[in-house]
């Protein structure tokens, strides 16, 4: 799935979260250990008998086959026919959107046994009356009968218990017919609202090893999508309703969470990979699709996949790749295998509206999972403990795709800011995790949620020569060996390191100080990360655990004593010298500069007089240093004072030669790290000194000018959170002019996030319903996105509670952008303890209503709790927690632990780092 919004989505299912189809009742099956079985009275229900557990599921250990989340391997599918007919009008006799179905699974027997438990994500789903379910034989075999069945609500299982027992290593057909809701929960097979034109429409959609023929009957005038290629479409006749039967091509053997199925009237433009009759087609609203706004994405898909082809050396494995965007949709993106699902803003763009980071975005997320066709799907995780198998890999290869997609943007430089900097800040928590856990610990669904996280999408890139893939022909060749060999298969990470070790093995002059497997797993087997300390003078170096808060109490063991084996890519005096394990050379009178182009994944520290040289020579020439470098050292500057390693005026001090630098990765570097600045100080009387200070102020006066266009943004939008006046005015100068005239928008797209937002917070309330009523007209996901942000940023209390109480409002706002709306609030210093004291009122409500398993709480957390720094906050979150212990946290339940070891942090090191920072701010501003 796209990264960047695993913090902020939903997949979408509980099932899926368990390796299951979503919103069918035969889902993904096995049988259990016949040792436990029910002992509970039966009853009929809907012409089934079904059985109510009592009390067991409970218990906090699970007694009982159906009370355990994760599937035995009694039973192995191998096929799923399914029929699904969704209606996109309300039944008359319910009151609800339905959808009925039948399916048919065969499966083989490995172990004996009298259980077979399915997950069945829609548990107000029901079996058809009159029509119980039908268990077969198959090849000579005699299947039991069917005693009962029941749903386990907790776990989510259709329970079903024979009579007899199925015989290993035979085959069985298992049938069912079944009706459910389609409801709008954004979960399994939902249903998706949306108005053109002034006409209300609905899609139906959803998100899903083994082979699934699906057939989807649906009205006419609509058009029905699944993984694989429409093999057959006839109008027929079905009760007296005339509708449409599509019958689609099998899929390849594939693990369940991949399936979709779509229904819908949406319209898409086609394309196709050259040389290869592979069939290229974006999806999205008539509307949408008519004014050009899935062009983008269509003509950089083609490039991608040709590229990826050559990259992981492997044929593109299906006959089709669609893409369609969604108006619902909880996550980012999902790669299901031949049909993959958007977001709007993640595959549209609009050129007359959208920005060059909307563009971006387009770009960076569609790579992201054409990526995963082949890693991720063609070869998939055995378990979710994995994830950064599948998701690591594809957050560095979509910077390839990207890269040959637009190879004038230089899109590959900017991992640094986006993944290696970014997990640098959670993987520096003592309540950080390794990249795979044990795979015990990831069993429900909330835990498997929390791996969807910053650890499991940014860091597995980094940390060793072996984990970033060079473009060698040698490399190629170990993933081509790789794929093939897992092939429509499982894998766990051991497996690449084998063929990566039998690649070093037969590389003539390759060598490394130990085997794979031994430099890897201590990168994978063990959390967090070192700080490599250089002494020039000596030559001496060592590694230590780098934690931002030195105080913190490690709990989690190491195998390896959180010690790495580290590679030195370095250079002296501007030379690059060969890569080694140890440094043994002194340096003399020249700098040193380690972690060359940040090919490793570990902080530098050095003496204080190489950090003097280091300073000097950015001051007199620093492009002499490279430029991810530049970035490197502010980053690592600030962080190790943030660790109290050096001290906080020199972290300050890398940030003046930035005058000179007209470069954006060094500028967004610096930028990020004085955030923290404001977040801990905007409260207080050093914000005043850091609003008056010249390094800001230049901002504005160097880059509204300069040639690079994020600098720009930057620039204008950095001067305007400093109060600079010309900034403020003009600003809201703009969004007058639009006010006036609502049809002509003369605000630039890529300005527009920074003019709506501080216009908003200069105004009051006319701007504000100005604002939501553009909002709620605006036909074009970006800008609607950009709009949603902005309404946040008002300074008037009423207007934010006003704003908040909309969040919960699906009519309002809908039910995908909830959670993310709330933390928009929470970043604007006045809207901070209001959302706050919202969440807090509203948690039960809020952790119900959007689902338990929700990838957006951790961000929810994490949002409204940035700012925390002082000791009635922590006592607050501490609170918090304890007050909603019954209720849960879900995926949010790790980022609840790690905002208090934040706040804990903030508070020390406001303390201990406030009098310093307005000292030299009050220095740089005389």
């Amino acid at each position: 799935m796209a990264k960047g919004f695993y913090i902020s989505k939903n997949m979408g299912l509980a099932g899926l979260l368990m390796g299951a189809v979503a919103g069918v009742v035969i889902i993904a099956l096995a049988a259990v250990y016949d040792k436990e079985k029910t002992k509970n009275q039966n009853k009929p229900v809907d012409g089934v008998t079904t059985v109510s557990p009592t009390t067991s599921s409970t218990l906090s250990t699970p007694k009982n086959p159906w009370e355990y989340y994760r599937l035995p391997d009694s039973l192995s599918p191998v096929s799923y026919n399914i029929t699904l007919w969704p209606r996109l009008v309300v039944n008359a006799s319910t009151g609800l959107y339905i959808f009925t179905g039948q399916s048919d699974v065969v499966f083989r027997c490995e172990k004996e046994t009298d259980l077979i438990l399915i997950h069945c994500n829609k548990l107000n789903l029901t079996l058809l009356s009159g029509h119980r379910v039908r268990l077969t034989g198959l090849d000579g075999a005699t299947a039991p009968n069917v005693i009962s069945s029941w749903l386990q609500v907790k776990t989510e299982y259709l329970v079903i218990q024979l009579k007899g027992k199925l015989a290993a290593g035979k085959s069985y057909r298992l049938s069912t017919d079944f009706q459910g809701e389609l409801a709008d929960d954004l979960k399994g097979f939902y249903r998706s609202e949306y108005t053109e034109d002034g006409v209300k429409k609905v899609v139906a959609t959803s998100q899903m090893q083994a082979v699934f023929p699906v057939t989807l009957i649906h009205q006419r005038g609509t058009v029905a999508l699944s993984n694989g290629r429409d093999v057959e479409t006839v109008n027929t006749t079905i009760d007296g309703a005339e509708v449409t039967k599509t019958r689609f091509e099998p899929t390849k053997r594939m693990s369940t969470y991949l399936l979709a199925f779509i229904v819908s009237d949406f319209a898409h433009i086609t394309g196709s990979i050259e040389n290869n009759n592979v069939l290229v087609r974006i999806w999205a609203r008539r509307k949408a699709i008519a004014e050009g706004h899935g062009y983008y994405a269509l003509n950089v898909t083609g490039p991608m996949l040709q590229f990826y082809e050559g990259y992981y050396n492997a044929s593109y494995p299906l006959s089709k790749s669609d893409q369609i965007a969604l108006p619902d949709f909880s996550a980012g993106a999902m790669e299901n295998w031949g049909l993959i699902t958007y977001r709007e803003t993640a595959l549209l763009y609009d050129p007359a509206s959208s920005s060059v980071g909307n563009k971006e975005t387009v770009l960076t997320v569609v790579a992201h999972e054409l990526a995963h066709m082949w890693f991720g799907n063609l070869v998939t995780l055995r378990w979710w403990n994995d994830l950064w198998l599948n998701e690591g890999f594809a957050s560095y290869v979509e910077y390839l795709g990207a890269d040959y997609a637009e190879p004038t943007w230089n899109i590959k430089e900017l991992i640094i800011l986006y993944e290696v900097h970014k997990v640098f800040a959670v993987d520096a928590l003592a309540s950080s995790h390794p990249l795979s856990r044990k795979e015990e610990e990831v069993n429900r669904p909330d835990e498997i949620s929390e791996m969807f996280n910053t650890i499991s999408y940014s860091k597995v890139l980094y940390g060793s020569p072996c984990s970033r893939p060079s473009p060698t022909a040698r490399f190629y060749m170990v993933l081509h060996s790789y794929l093939n060999e897992f092939a429509f298969n499982n894998t766990v990470y051991s497996d690449l390191w084998d063929h990566l070790q039998k690649a070093v093995l037969t590389t003539p002059g390759m060598s490394l100080p130990h085997t794979v497997h031994d430099i890897m797993n201590r990168w994978i087997l063990q959390m967090g990360f070192p700080v490599v300390t250089i002494d020039t003078a000596t030559g001496h170096i060592t590694q230590k655990h780098f934690l931002l808060d030195p105080d913190s109490v490690v709990d989690r063991p190491s195998p390896y004593n959180y010690t790495w084996m580290v590679p030195i890519k370095w250079m002296k005096g501007g030379v690059e010298r060969e890569q080694h394990w140890l440094l043994q050379e002194t340096a003399g009178s020249e700098w040193v500069l380690a972690n060359l182009n940040v090919s490793g994944y570990y902080r530098v520290n050095y003496d204080t007089d190489n950090w003097e040289r280091l300073i000097n020579q950015l001051t007199a020439d620093h492009t002499v240093i490279p430029l991810i470098n530049r970035a490197q050292i502010v980053d690592d500057a600030f962080n190790l004072a943030r660790a109290k390693v050096i001290n906080t005026t020199l972290a300050l001090r890398t940030t003046r030669y930035l005058s000179q630098e007209r470069d954006y990765i060094p500028w967004e570097s610096a930028i990020r790290n004085l955030n923290y600045y404001i977040l801990m100080f905007d409260r207080g009387q050093v914000y005043g000194m850091l609003q008056v200070g010249s390094s800001y102020n230049m901002i504005y006066q160097t880059f509204t000018v300069a040639e690079v266009l994020y600098n720009q943004i930057n620039a204008i939008s950095f001067a305007c959170r400093m109060g600079v006046e010309r900034c403020r005015v003009l600003t809201s100068v703009w969004f007058r002019e639009w006010m006036l005239n609502p049809d002509h928008n003369p605000i630039h797209p890529n300005l527009k996030t920074t003019v709506y937002c501080n216009a908003i917070a200069a105004g009051g309330v006319e701007e504000w319903d100005f604002a939501w009523t553009m909002f709620k007209n605006a036909t074009v996901a970006t800008e609607a996105a950009k709009l949603r942000s902005a309404l946040a940023c008002t300074k008037v209390p009423w207007l934010l509670n006003r704003y908040l109480d909309y969040s919960l409002d699906p009519a309002k706002i809908r039910k995908q952008d909830c959670t993310s709306t709330i933390s928009y609030i929470a970043h604007n210093v006045v809207g901070m303890p209001l959302a706050w004291d919202f969440i807090r009122a509203r948690w039960s409500y809020i952790y119900t209503e959007y689902g338990g398993g929700s990838f957006s709480f951790s961000n929810l957390i994490n949002g409204v709790t940035r700012r925390f720094s002082t000791e009635f906050e922590l006592k607050q979150l501490k609170q918090f927690k304890e007050d909603n212990a019954g209720v849960g946290f879900g995926s949010g339940t790790l980022a609840l632990e790690q905002a208090m070891e934040k706040t804990a942090a903030n508070i020390k090191w406001v303390a201990e780092n406030q009098e310093q920072v307005m000292n030299w701010f009050s220095n740089e501003c005389t």
